[in-house]
């Protein structure tokens, strides 16, 4: 399995990027997918999550309203539309396939099935 996160850099508060992730090696439209982050000195931690087809989203409380995820399976890709970013929005953004689906409860690590290489989004004040 190989997930390819790109779309990381240096934004200003207030700013916005689009991280993009294209999957390979898995059948993606078999994996809910979602995407982690890992501040500076702190654990990772789950951010955002999109069901099989991409009809249901949750997110972290401290992502909600600002960030959107979306997929298209006929491009394997998964995509993280950030707005209104915040300074403690700084981590490495890691595009993830989870083992499953279920809804609005939250994430943790071990519901990852398989990571990717991560990319950095710094976020300025």
């Amino acid at each position: 399995v190989q997930l390819q996160a790109s779309g990381g850099g240096l934004v200003q508060a207030g700013g916005s990027l689009r991280l993009s992730c294209a999957a390979s090696g898995l059948t993606f439209s078999n994996y809910a997918m979602g995407w982690f982050r890992q501040a500076p000195g702190q654990e990772r931690e789950f951010a955002a999550v999109i069901s099989y087809s991409g009809a249901s989203t949750n997110y972290a409380n401290s992502v909600r309203g600002r960030f959107t995820i979306s997929r298209d399976n006929a491009k394997n890709t998964v995509y993280l539309q950030m707005i209104s970013l915040k300074p403690e929005d700084t981590a490495v953004y890691y595009c993830v396939a989870l083992k499953y689906f279920r809804g609005t409860y939250g994430y943790a690590v071990p519901d990852v099935h398989s990571w990717g290489q991560g990319t950095l989004v710094t976020v300025s004040s």
